[in-house]
């Protein structure tokens, strides 16, 4: 039985772990061919070996004539683009550590983070979508966070390069709806990637577990599950949305957890 994404061409950014390479692995299963891209071609190479069919590529979004070459030569070995997953953002250590507070922050941070998460969206929006017109249309779909929807102590360069990208969604939406192009966020709260579980202490995932609505912590595989719908023909009248994909994070009051709190302290729901 034809999966959902059958004969479709797709690509993941940012796929040599993780949310991208979780997503390649859906979509793949999915019927899709995947092109796995990331600037770290072994890592990219090894992910791309676990899923049948995918073909890795290394890409630095931050070059612009990387990312056409790249669009250009998947275009031609094809035939056609049909989904674009820009998944990929600058989040190593060092970044992090220099991605602090306003006054603190380093403008070095700010740059690479613009270039990566939102320069480089852009570019692999305007160098896919002709192709994608030309085979009748596509769906996009952008990985934005909660640091884009809500302010935060740190990581501003982050938080504020998710917000453009969640713009720059309806834009493309907006722009090339009439063309058969659909663009769409998924708004990624705190996520179990073998990152986040390496680097985060449990104190910090205690805090935030509490301010979950969910039972448990999301996982790469929740959502790889949304892309793989906003990919398909399911989510047809779905474009320019955010979708928030982090287990109610945002979906209650700032004061939520510290009442809960309460409330088991009174052995009562009612203030």
């Amino acid at each position: 039985m034809a999966g959902r994404l059958q004969d479709r061409i797709a690509i993941v950014t940012g796929a040599a772990g993780g949310i991208g390479a979780a997503t390649a692995a859906r979509l793949a299963a999915d019927g899709a061919t995947v092109v796995m891209a990331d600037i770290d071609k072994s890592r990219v190479s090894q992910e791309a070996a676990k899923v049948p069919g995918a073909v890795p590529m290394a890409i630095d979004l931050t070059s612009e004539a990387d990312v056409q070459a790249m669009v250009e030569s998947i275009a031609a070995q094809f035939g056609r683009i049909d989904i674009l997953h820009n998944n990929a953002a600058i989040q190593s250590e060092a970044q992090r550590q220099q991605d602090l507070d306003v006054v603190n922050l380093d403008t070095a941070a700010w740059d690479m983070a613009m270039s990566v998460n939102v320069r480089g969206a852009m570019l692999m929006c305007k160098y896919a979508i002709p192709h994608m017109i030309a085979s009748g249309g596509g769906s996009i779909i952008h990985s934005a966070s909660g640091f884009g929807v809500a302010g935060e102590a740190t990581l501003t360069a982050y938080g504020a390069s998710k917000a453009a990208l969640i713009q720059l969604n309806r834009m493309v939406a907006t722009q090339y709806g009439r063309q058969n192009i659909r663009s769409n966020c998924v708004v990624i709260g705190f996520v179990l990637t073998e990152m986040a579980i390496e680097s985060t202490p449990d104190i910090v995932k205690d805090i935030l577990a509490s301010h979950h609505l969910t039972p448990e912590l999301g996982r790469p595989e929740d959502v790889a599950n949304v892309v793989a719908f906003l990919a398909s023909d399911e989510s047809r009248f779905i474009t320019g949305a955010a979708i928030p994909v982090d287990g109610g994070f945002t979906a209650h009051q700032a004061s939520y957890a510290d009442f809960q709190k309460l409330f088991a302290q009174m052995g009562s729901g009612k203030l």
